[in-house]
C-alpha cells in the first residue's frame, strides 16, 4: 500500500494536538505583566510537550522518507503511537494546572514512555514487513538515544514522588538530546542518492 494516507493523516492528528494544546492557555483577565505570572507552569508543560511533538513529527517525518509502502500491521502500529501522542495535551495541561505535582508529573512521563514504546513497535514492523528495510536497520544500528530515553523516562517517574521538578528536568534532558540533530536517516538516504548519481 501507498504510505502517502499515512503521512497525511498522522500529520494531521499532531497539527491537531498542537492546536488542543495552545487552546489550553487561557490569557489573564488583568493587562499587566505581572498577571502572566501564575501562568508560568502551564506555559513550561506547554513549551516541553510542544518541543516533544515537534521531535516526533520530524522523526516520524524521516522514518516515512525510507519506508517506502506500508502494511495493514504497519498502520496498526502507527495508530497505536497516535494513540499514546493524543494523550499529551490531557497529560500536559494536568502537569501544568497543578504546578507539576507528583502525580501528574509521573503520568506525563508514562505517555511520553509508552510513546517511546510505541515509536520502537513502528520501526520494528517496519523493519519486519515483507522485504524488510535494509536502509532503516543501517540508519538505526544500536539505537542508543531510543534505548537511553526509556531508561530515562522509567527514572522520571520514579522520581516524580521524590521531587516532580528533577523528574520534569528528566523529561527535559531527554527533549534535548532528541533537539541535537540526528542525521542517521539522512546519511543514509544522501548517501544512497550520492551512489545512485556516481
Amino acid at each position: 500500500m501507498h504510505k502517502g494516507r499515512l503521512e497525511a493523516f498522522s500529520d494531521g492528528v499532531m497539527a491537531i494536538l498542537i492546536t488542543i494544546m495552545v487552546l489550553e492557555l487561557k490569557a489573564p483577565e488583568h493587562t499587566g505583566l505581572a498577571s502572566l505570572r501564575p501562568m508560568y507552569p502551564v506555559f513550561l508543560s506547554y513549551v516541553l510537550s510542544y518541543v516533544y511533538l515537534g521531535i516526533y513529527w520530524n522523526n516520524h517525518h524521516h522514518l516515512f522518507q525510507i519506508t517506502p509502502k506500508v502494511t495493514g500491521a504497519i498502520l496498526w502500529a502507527n495508530l497505536h503511537l497516535l494513540f499514546w501522542l493524543s494523550l499529551i495535551p490531557f497529560v500536559t495541561s494536568w502537569l501544568g494546572d497543578t504546578h507539576f505535582a507528583a502525580t501528574p508529573a509521573a503520568m506525563y512521563g508514562f505517555v511520553f514512555l509508552m510513546a517511546a514504546v510505541a515509536y520502537w513497535i513502528l520501526q520494528w514492523t517496519i523493519l519486519h514487513s515483507p522485504g524488510g528495510n535494509a536502509t532503516l536497520a543501517a540508519a538505526i544500528g544500536r539505537d542508543v538515544k531510543g534505548k537511553a530515553s526509556v531508561v530515562f523516562y522509567a527514572a522520571a517517574i520514579a522520581l516524580s514522588f521524590v521531587n516532580s521538578w528533577i523528574a520534569c528536568g528528566i523529561y527535559a534532558f531527554v527533549a534535548l538530546i532528541w533537539l541535537i540533530p540526528d542525521r542517521r536517516i539522512e546519511r543514509m538516504l544522501y548517501g544512497r542518492s550520492d551512489q545512485s548519481a556516481g
